[in-house]
């Protein structure tokens, strides 16, 4: 009975702290008068969702593909390279420490050179959202190829396994826990890439819903755009860790018998 309630406190405790949180947001806005040009309240954000819904709609979708599309390539990109810097020494010593130096730059900062390049569309929407999102997934591929424990690839190569073997049979099996935990970071990364590009480099996508209703003072609006987002990110999130969970249930035992 404990577990069980245990577990429904787990289900519910994100829902019950959101409301929360709501509710303290509308009492605050209603109590201290807070006007809707500068921090609307959930009421407001809520009436303009309903209000330009459809609008929300074809910029969210826009915004969707575009960041799926990036988080496909930062997938396909990420395994590679995690891949080869995690089965070679020699690799993670001369890529890692440059791929770290990429990864401080910031993103941002490509989308005018990207613009440059492939022109204002979803082209540096794409590309911002690969480049934001692909190097947790390498990280974490590599990682897990690289921590493989000596004793266990000597018992293996005693057997008559081949690195080949050793890598494919074991290694990444290994892996696929830290792939997933990378998967729900990058996703949420590759939104932010995708928002930002817009924001400079579109007509379309929520990014560019949020400068036009920033410009045009519908703060609700602009809110309510970004609650999408964050939603879209949400879903993805819990969409990966639901198949984390039914991949990779011999990662987890431990945690679930608590």
């Amino acid at each position: 009975m404990n577990k069980l309630n245990n577990k429904l406190l787990e289900r519910w405790s994100p829902w019950v702290l959101l409301l929360m949180v709501v509710v303290l947001w509308q009492v605050v806005c209603a109590a201290f008068e807070v006007s809707e040009f500068i921090f609307p309240s959930p009421w407001l954000i809520f009436r303009d969702f309903m209000e330009y819904h459809a609008v929300i709609a074809g910029h969210a979708w826009r915004t969707f593909w575009v960041t799926m599309a990036g988080f496909g390539v930062a997938i396909v990109v990420g395994v590679l390279l995690g891949f080869l810097i995690g089965s070679s020494r020699l690799a993670y010593a001369a890529v890692y420490p440059l791929m770290t130096a990429f990864n401080a730059l910031p993103k941002a900062a490509f989308v005018p050179i990207l613009v440059v390049w492939f022109g204002i569309g979803v082209g540096p929407a794409i590309l911002t959202a690969f480049l934001i999102s692909f190097f947790p997934i390498m990280v974490n591929i590599a990682t897990g190829l690289a921590t493989l424990e000596p004793e266990l690839e000597d018992v293996l190569r005693v057997l008559g396994a081949k690195r080949w073997d050793v890598l494919m049979k074991v290694g990444l099996p290994r892996s696929l826990p830290y792939f997933y935990g990378s998967l729900k970071v990058a996703i949420t990364l590759a939104f932010v890439g995708t928002t930002v590009s817009e924001m400079t480099a579109a007509n379309e996508g929520i990014g560019y819903l949020l400068i036009s209703a920033g410009s045009s003072m519908q703060m609700g609006l602009a809110f309510a755009g970004l609650l999408v987002v964050g939603a879209m990110a949400m879903v993805m999130y819990e969409l990966f860790s639901w198949v984390e969970k039914r991949t990779t249930g011999w990662a987890h035992r431990g945690s679930q018998n608590h």
